[in-house]
This record gives C-alpha cells, sequence and structure tokens, in this order.
C-alpha cells in the first residue's frame, strides 16, 4: 500500500504525518530522518491494526498544489 505523507518543516525539526491513519505522526531533525521514522510509524500502526482485527483504512487522501499570483 502507498500512503501519503505530509511533511511540514519547523524552525529546527521536521514533523510528519498520515492523513489516513489519524494518530501516525513522526518527528526528525532532517527530512530524511522524519522519513524513516514516519515509515517505521506507519508499520507500527497498521500491525496494532491488524492485531486488534481491524481493517487497514483504504489510502484515499492525495494532494495538489495551487498556484496564485504573489
Amino acid at each position: 500500500m502507498r500512503y501519503l505523507v505530509v511533511l511540514e518543516e519547523g524552525p529546527a525539526s521536521f514533523g510528519a504525518y498520515v492523513p489516513d491513519l489519524p494518530g501516525c505522526v513522526a518527528a526528525g531533525e532532517s527530512r530524511e530522518e522524519v522519513l524513516a521514522l514516519i515509515r517505521e510509524a506507519i508499520e507500527f500502526h497498521i500491525e496494532g491494526l491488524k492485531e486488534e482485527g481491524r481493517m487497514l483504512p483504504q489510502p484515499h487522501s492525495s494532494s495538489a498544489f495551487v498556484e496564485i499570483a504573489a
């Protein structure tokens, strides 16, 4: 499965979350670190859902950029 991951750059760190997996988040000092951590978080989250016998949420989020005149 492929889930959309939203990355946010803060003043001193990066954050990531998965809209289709509520509560699945990660934070790191670099883009590379946060991507590695969110991958682990997704795997852990899905493992927990399976252990609880819950259905895996199907990916449905998407993204787009909108240009505006500045």
